[in-house]
């Protein structure tokens, strides 16, 4: 059992739990993979974040950027043009983030084979007679 004195600071369990709670959210991790190759505009991380409602985006977006990770750009202009880029310590967080990226290209069939298996198990009526 581990000891409470032996707990890292401000309560996490390990650095897994550090970082699990800074990109805590479905989308954290795919705005920090877009931001990676570079600064963004908002319509362009709302496009290539495919699924995230505006609401969403904005909220993760604003928790990025109170964590240190993200820095936002207002140009101050008319249409209104913002940007997002990476902080040193986000750039640091993308790197640690690359090799589950590698993982996923490298084994997207076997996954899109499994989550499919796991939709089939999950239908409705997919229980009885199995």
């Amino acid at each position: 059992m581990t000891n409470v004195a032996d707990l890292p600071a401000a309560g996490f369990s390990c650095g897994l739990d550090a970082t699990l709670r800074v990109i805590a959210g479905k989308w954290k991790p795919l705005i920090i993979y877009f931001l990676m190759q570079g600064p963004n505009r908002y319509g362009a991380l709302k496009r290539a974040v495919r699924g995230v409602s505006d609401k969403v985006l904005i909220q993760q977006l604003k928790e990025l950027e109170a964590d240190g990770i993200v820095t936002r750009r207002d140009y101050r202009e008319v249409p209104p043009r913002v940007d997002y880029t990476l902080t040193p310590l986000g750039h640091g967080l993308a790197a640690a983030l690359a090799p589950l990226c590698e993982w996923g290209s490298a084994n997207m069939a076997a996954v899109t084979r499994l989550l499919e298996e796991r939709a089939r198990w999950q239908a409705p009526g997919a229980a009885a007679g199995g």
